[in-house]
């Protein structure tokens, strides 16, 4: 009984900054504290978003929004993986590209989406590849850092046994490196949902992005709210998914 107390006491701590943060969202607009044309009452923007949900208007936003984001993380996670490796495991590799790489990573993606239409115009391509270099780099650095500080003592004691290079690689190497390689992945997860909106803004018809920018250029604020509601459900439920798979495969890991 103490320990399933004691469990209730953590989610209620846990979902305390949630609830003062709705309280606050639902007080500010009703006590006048901000405009409640630019504002609503969280209860107002959590029924839009039922309205929208419940007439069929949010899926096909939301279906767009996660079909950009699960290609451009899937993407970035291969991409991200296979490079990382790459640059962690050749040392020459590493000192010719780390520079590059930590240079390119703060370039920031909203500033080259200009660039990316350019090239592609409003294609899928500009979309999906915005999202991809918003989430390449934690994914690809985290994996770079990871094999770079596998312990080398324990390389030498697998060597001394016998091991070949393939063998170190993907038996001690690589799984040594998969906690940081879902950190990167769980970061990634996050700059995509960021990423998407600015991607949809701009030439795109549906998807979460563009209803909350045409809901605002149209004064539609609920509206506007309850896509910024929806994307925020999507990137908590996205990091719960890639935490479930984290502990599924890095399940040796001590605590």
């Amino acid at each position: 009984m103490k320990t399933k107390n004691f469990d209730y006491k953590r989610i209620l701590i846990r979902i305390s900054g949630i609830i003062i943060f709705l309280v606050l969202w639902e007080i500010a607009p009703r006590l006048g504290w901000v405009d409640k044309v630019y504002l609503q009452p969280f209860s107002e923007d959590f029924l839009a978003l039922i309205e929208l949900v419940v007439s069929g208007k949010m899926l096909p936003h939301l279906l767009a929004s996660l079909q950009r984001i699960g290609l451009g993380l899937l993407l970035a996670t291969i991409i991200g993986i296979g490079l990382g490796l790459i640059v962690g495991y050749f040392q020459r590799i590493n000192e010719a590209l780390d520079l590059l790489f930590q240079l390119f990573r703060q370039v920031s993606a909203f500033a080259l989406f200009p660039v990316f239409i350019l090239f592609f115009g409003f294609s899928e391509v500009s979309k999906v590849g915005i999202i991809l270099w918003a989430s390449l780099w934690p994914v690809l650095l985290n994996t770079s850092s990871g094999v770079h500080d596998v312990d080398s003592v324990l390389i030498r004691s697998v060597k001394s046994m016998g091991a070949n290079k393939i063998y170190i690689f993907f038996r001690v190497i690589l799984p040594a490196t998969l906690p940081q390689i879902f950190t990167g992945i769980r970061l990634s997860g996050s700059y995509c949902v960021m990423a998407v909106v600015v991607a949809e803004m701009i030439g795109a018809k549906r998807g979460l992005g563009y209803l909350v920018f045409n809901s605002r250029e149209s004064f539609l604020y609920p509206n506007m709210y309850a896509g910024i509601i929806m994307l925020a459900i999507v990137g908590v439920v996205l990091n719960f998914i890639l935490v479930a798979v984290e502990k599924k495969f890095t399940s040796w890991k001590i605590a």
